[in-house]
């Protein structure tokens, strides 16, 4: 039976990696929060909390969910377990992250994948830089990356030539420069994939040719209500199926999903993630759809 894999960020999610704020250390004092941009000192009982309620959203999805174990080298942004690590069908290709402080993630993940036997296919080496959320399957053959701060061309290059072998194809998608370096912009910031066909968008801040490159093959583009972006609206996780996990907060693009057919479903992420800016896909790393 397959453990691992699935070329789609929108068919049914059956197995997904998260990280708790306990696990990250949201509990423990004097944590570095401000160094990492984080909007105020982390709330740990409110996260945990929070993150409970996200765990039992996918639980009730269908999804096996796993926790990655408590480590001392873990930092705050290690609950955002999106970023370490990327899928494919021929195991896990670890990042090499372009946010300093979250460096020691990626082989904690290694450790974890392991245990289940699933293979780690590849790794992204210095000076390649490369995080998970710039990372989208747009179908089974193709991958669009965003080159910004959190990853580079050196990284990208680094995955084109893992992934080539598979027949895979790697796009790339420029990023704006947004709040600056410090902040936490990724690709998937600025859309999720609904379905096979449907992606949410945050479209004034997609490069043309990224519009350009959805457009050409057939995306339709699900514009964000814009007076939500800073609530993180356009971070939703694609469940399979038509269902979707979303920030409750965010009011007018969830009533605006559900006119486009889909079931949403929310969870309360004032906290968990708002505060490190990071959505449902950045608190879940999927390792098998299908």
């Amino acid at each position: 039976m397959k453990s691992y894999g699935g070329h789609s960020m929108a068919v049914p999610l059956k197995r997904v990696l998260v990280c708790s704020p306990q696990a990250a250390g949201w509990g423990r004092p004097n944590r570095p929060w401000r160094d990492l941009g984080y909007l105020h000192e982390p709330d740990g009982k409110l996260a945990a909390k929070q993150h409970a309620h996200l765990v039992e959203s996918l639980e009730s999805a269908g999804a096996e969910v796993h926790f990655l174990d408590a480590d001392e080298t873990l930092g705050l942004d290690a609950v955002y377990a999106h970023d370490a690590s990327f899928p494919t069908d021929r195991g896990m290709i670890l990042m090499h992250p372009g946010k300093a402080a979250r460096r020691g993630e990626p082989s904690r993940q290694e450790l974890f994948f392991e245990s289940l036997g699933v293979p780690v296919l590849g790794r992204i080496e210095p000076p390649g830089l490369a995080e998970g959320g710039d990372i989208v399957w747009l179908d089974s053959h193709t991958i669009l990356i965003g080159e910004g701060y959190r990853t580079n061309a050196e990284g990208i290059d680094q995955l084109r030539t893992i992934v080539s072998p598979m027949g895979v194809e790697v796009r790339k998608a420029p990023l704006p420069h947004g709040p600056g370096p410090g902040a936490c912009l990724h690709l998937m910031s600025l859309m999720s994939v609904l379905d096979e066909r449907e992606i949410l968008v945050d479209l004034p801040l997609l490069a043309v040719e990224t519009v350009h490159e959805l457009s050409r093959r057939g995306f339709h583009l699900v514009a964000i209500e814009s007076s939500e972006r800073d609530s993180l609206a356009g971070n939703v996780l694609a469940l399979g199926n038509r269902k979707l996990l979303a920030i409750e907060d965010n009011d007018k693009t969830n009533a605006m999903l559900s006119t486009e057919g889909f079931e949403v479903r929310t969870f309360p992420g004032s906290e968990v993630s708002a505060n490190g800016s990071g959505g449902p896909t950045c608190l879940t790393r999927p390792f098998l759809r299908g």
